[in-house]
């Protein structure tokens, strides 16, 4: 319990959606989460509902069953790195102390929750949030802890 209380939550994105019906359009809502420690483990969720709460709650649950482990070389990553999912690709650069996270839209978020405070990414391609995120959780899955990457 105590480590779902330090969690963080933020939202990225809440989209009106609508589905057609016999009678018309039923309205809805998509919303986008990341949640994070701060402390090298992110998560994104999608969650889908009637209404914007019940969707953010959806969303919160699904981002925190798809947390990962991001290996932290002191406030930034060990090496260069690019994530690809769809049209949307994400290349992730080490920083300087000091640097600050260098990025936009849903890949900052991530970042930050993921507790990276030095990095500058580059989104190339398609700016969709929900891919962004994607790819951005794609190169910090396939980053190697500083150890193996020396070994490699």
């Amino acid at each position: 319990m105590n480590e779902e209380k330090e969690l963080e939550e933020k939202v990225v994105q809440v989209r009106r959606v609508a589905k057609v019906v016999t009678g018309g359009k039923r309205m809805g809502f998509r919303v986008l989460v990341v949640v994070g420690d701060r402390k090298g483990s992110v998560g994104i969720g999608i969650g889908k509902a009637r209404e914007v709460s019940v969707a953010v709650r959806k969303g919160v649950e699904a981002a925190k069953k798809a947390q990962i482990k991001v290996p932290i070389l002191g406030t930034t990553i060990p090496h260069d790195i690019i994530g690809k999912l769809g049209a949307s690709e994400v290349l992730l650069r080490p920083a300087r102390s000091g640097r600050g996270v260098i990025a936009g839209g849903s890949v900052r978020t991530v970042l930050e929750l993921a507790g990276i405070h030095d990095v500058v990414a580059k989104s190339i391609g398609s700016s969709n949030a929900i891919n962004s995120a994607k790819a951005t959780i794609e190169a910090l899955l396939a980053l190697k802890s500083p150890n193996e990457a020396a070994h490699a």
